[in-house]
């Protein structure tokens, strides 16, 4: 099993600026370079300073700059915001820049809040602002966006679809690697599974909170999907999990509470039901933490990859016998850079080696 990092860039006030937060992405890159990570992954949100990454291609571009070895994938580009021959494009000029080692991860996204302001309501494709629908339409998007944006990497390419349509165009430039980068779906259900493989997608699962039951039950998922298209080469599949690595009970019990305090935010932001002043939500409340008693600083203990190096070894071991080839780790969670470097380091120094 190989290891990547994903960088969520967060800032949950304006105690760090926006200039050290672009620094610390750069430095952890650096470190994860130095260690033998095999790709950085950062994400895309917009309008949210819960993720300060409005374009990962950017970002990514940036860093091919600054590394020579490492990989760089978008973790994730959302399906609904791009047009296939602007993400084509995106894709070919990074994968230039970086002289071919992009990774492309794309997803349907998650979060109302972008949905309603970058298409206001969804009125016009689905007459429904209910989230299950908008779900849907983002999730039909993606399946369409995925094809369309291969077969202009591939060459000449005329579309007509549900949602796009377009004369014969091309990807400019074309990428390095060909016919394209890798290209990987952030996959929860069933019928996403099934799409990644027969499109020759590699596919990233995140199993959130919920613990090593759900880590599995994931890897069932793309088992199924493989055995529904016996014709498609089985793809490559990642796990993306918070994690921190420590070495007293002391520093996992911070790690610990640092992750609950990151997932009371997430819910804050996936529930879209507050102010949201210079892109920050305001601060979680007690009330507010009391209602998702599932990410108490215990619960994360047991359910996320927290632990000694000998524990995360432990933890690994049975994900590589599951099936997944890649584990990226979540590293941002509330924490500082000084802690996220100390765990980066001690993954790297620790862990690693037993997977080598």
């Amino acid at each position: 099993m190989r290891f990547s990092l994903f960088q969520q860039v967060e800032r949950y006030d304006d105690s760090l600026s926006h200039v050290q937060l672009q620094e610390e992405l750069v430095q952890l890159t650096l470190q994860a370079e130095r260690g033998g990570f095999c790709t950085v992954w950062v994400g895309e949100h917009h309008g949210m300073e819960f993720t300060v990454s409005p374009n990962a291609f950017v970002s990514l571009a940036y860093l091919a700059g600054r590394t020579s070895t490492i990989r760089l994938g978008t973790g994730t580009a959302i399906a609904p915001f791009y047009h296939p021959i602007r993400l084509a494009g995106e894709i070919g000029q990074v994968d230039v820049m970086s002289n071919g080692r992009l990774e492309v991860g794309i997803a349907r996204g998650a979060y109302m809040f972008e949905y309603e302001r970058q298409f206001p309501g969804f009125e016009n494709f689905t007459g429904d602002t209910r989230n299950a629908d908008v779900a849907m339409d983002a999730g039909l998007r993606m399946r369409e966006l995925i094809p369309a944006t291969q077969r202009l990497l591939e060459g000449n390419y005329a579309h007509e679809g549900t949602y796009w349509s377009f004369p014969t165009s091309t990807a400019v430039p074309r990428p390095v690697q060909q016919p394209y980068p890798p290209m990987w779906v952030a996959a929860r259900d069933p019928n996403t599974h099934a799409f990644a493989v027969a499109s020759g997608c590699n596919i990233q699962v995140t199993p959130l909170a919920l613990g090593d039951g759900e880590v599995a039950a994931l890897m069932d998922k793309v088992n199924a999907a493989c055995a529904e298209h016996p014709d498609k080469p089985r793809p490559q599949v990642m796990v993306l999990m918070h994690a921190y690595c420590a070495e007293t009970e002391d520093e996992l019990a911070r790690g610990a509470r640092d992750i609950e305090e990151f997932y009371h935010y997430f819910a804050k932001w996936f529930r879209n039901n507050g102010p949201t002043p210079d892109g920050f939500v305001e601060p979680v409340t007690d009330e507010e933490r009391a209602m998702n008693p599932q990410y108490s600083a215990d619960t994360m203990r047991t359910n996320m990859l927290i632990g000694t190096p000998a524990q995360v070894i432990e933890r690994l071991k049975t994900y590589e016998a599951m099936g997944y080839d890649e584990f990226s780790i979540w590293l941002d969670s509330h924490m500082g850079f000084e802690q996220k470097r100390r765990s980066l380091q001690l993954f790297i120094d620790q862990v690693l080696p037993a997977f080598q």
